[in-house]
């Protein structure tokens, strides 16, 4: 393992993909409101200097289960002129979206359309995928001194299509990747890997190496995805869907289907410690305890 950086509270390795980063995803992050705000970004988007229209806006989606970010472009931190620039997503959607729209009064966003999984009025479809990393500084460092870096080359790479953004969950994960509108997450992000994520999402894949999971689905779904498509070698965005789960205690059993092929799958979740049993360094992840396909006679969930 290799060891902490200066000042890093986290797990050794942590930040190089040595520690599992697999079903650790954001569960409550289905739908997503991007605002524009150069900075600075204080610890808690409640304790940032915004106009109190944004506040309300940002109360509003809360209250409606909607994950607020604040985005800007990276390296930039002059204030952006002309009306406010706004993102909305709903990820677990038959067909995950994105759209964009550029409001006077932030009020004016219906973000009840976006909980019913309809793009609300004034904003437009999205075509090309969007990603956020993490540079949250008030809110953990090693966010920003892994993140930077990777938001710059990323977008260098990618002009337009990646925001710098504030918290995503996870920060012993840094450098933190989302890529929108599916809502896929990594982390321990290199420079290398992020552009290779990038580069993958945007010709409808996933890698594996560093892959967190899919926003917005529980914990267990994103394991037992997650072993199927190790198990299956099966890498495109869609290619691998849990259909059904059912949880006892630590141990969740699932249907998950790929193709015209559907397997059980038993995933338990367990400790990893890095450094050994005596370590006082631990992350919960999953194990496989079965992976086999549904055959005739085979017990299914009831």
């Amino acid at each position: 393992m290799s060891e902490r950086a200066r000042g890093c509270g986290h797990p050794v390795g942590s930040h190089t993909g040595e520690v599992p980063t697999l079903a650790s995803a954001t569960v409550g992050a289905r739908f997503w409101l991007l605002v524009e705000h150069t900075g600075p970004w204080a610890s808690h988007l409640s304790e940032c200097a915004l106009p109190a229209e944004v506040h309300a806006l940002i109360e509003r989606a809360t209250e409606l289960g909607v994950r607020p970010q604040l985005i800007r472009r990276p390296g930039r931190r002059d204030e952006a002129a002309g009306p406010l620039r706004i993102l909305v997503a709903d990820t677990t959607a038959e067909v995950p979206w994105l759209a964009e729209g550029f409001f006077d009064d932030p009020g004016d966003l219906d973000l009840g359309s976006l909980v019913r999984g309809v793009v609300p009025e004034s904003c437009i479809l999205v075509k090309e995928p969007v990603f956020l990393v993490c540079t949250h500084a008030r809110r953990n460092a090693c966010c920003a001194r892994i993140g930077l870096p990777i938001a710059r080359v990323l977008g260098e790479s990618l002009p337009g299509r990646v925001w710098e953004t504030t918290h995503v969950g996870g920060d012993r994960y840094a450098a933190n990747l989302v890529c929108l509108p599916h809502g896929l997450y990594y982390g321990s992000m290199s420079q290398a890997a992020a552009i290779a994520a990038a580069n993958a999402y945007r010709h409808g894949e996933i890698v594996l190496d560093r892959f967190r999971g899919r926003a917005g689905i529980p914990e267990p779904s994103q394991a037992a995805e997650h072993f199927v498509r190790a198990h299956t070698g099966e890498l495109s965005v869609g290619g691998v869907a849990v259909e059904s789960t059912r949880s006892d205690g630590d141990v969740t059993e699932a249907v998950v289907r790929h193709g015209d092929v559907r397997f059980r799958v038993v995933v338990e979740r367990t400790v990893f410690a890095p450094c050994g049993t005596a370590c006082a360094d631990t992350i919960m992840t999953y194990r496989l305890a079965a992976l086999e396909p549904i055959r005739c006679g085979t017990p299914v969930l009831t």
